[in-house]
């Protein structure tokens, strides 16, 4: 038994951790460092002209992706602006109807004050909209490609769909 013990030690197999009743081996041979590792690594990489991470201008544009990207973006700007409208409204002095009454006095066109809202509201509608496709994601639906591709047409129509029916109510 002491035989086998020795035996296995020089092979670096790892005797403290069996993995089912198994004895199994070190991924990374016995004698190299992480450093050692990681600089063969990033020899390989300079000796292929490769680049240090992939960029974005790499792959090519797909609707999926461009979604990914704007549910992100519209996630950070609408904590952003929340935070900061909550934060205006604890410092500035004077109330709300104040401050409505200021930009009315503005005199912004109807086109604007449309537009400004349509602003608001679509960030709002394809964040939440598009939330819930995540949602269904996460059940495990609708992964095939045409599947990914219809539902991202139907958040974008939805979203400005909706949208417009918010300004026209407000």
């Amino acid at each position: 038994m002491a035989l086998l013990l020795r035996t296995l030690a020089r092979q670096g197999t790892c005797l403290s951790r069996p993995q089912f009743g198994v004895f199994y081996r070190h991924a990374v041979p016995m004698g190299t460092t992480a450093k050692e590792e990681m600089n063969k690594f990033w020899a390989k990489n300079n000796k292929l002209n490769r680049p240090m991470s992939p960029h974005i201008t790499v792959y090519q544009r797909s609707v999926p992706m461009m979604m990914s990207i704007t549910h992100r973006g519209t996630g950070v700007g609408l904590s952003g602006g929340i935070s900061a409208f909550a934060l205006l409204a604890l410092v500035l002095p004077g109330n709300y109807p104040y401050y409505l009454d200021l930009i009315h006095s503005l005199s912004i066109g109807p086109a604007l004050l449309g537009l400004a809202k349509f602003g608001i509201a679509f960030p709002l509608s394809y964040h939440t909209l598009n939330g819930i496709r995540h949602l269904f994601w996460d059940s495990g639906k609708g992964f095939t490609l045409p599947e990914v591709y219809r539902s991202g047409y139907v958040v974008i129509v939805l979203s400005i769909l909706t949208s417009i029916a918010a300004i026209a109510y407000m």
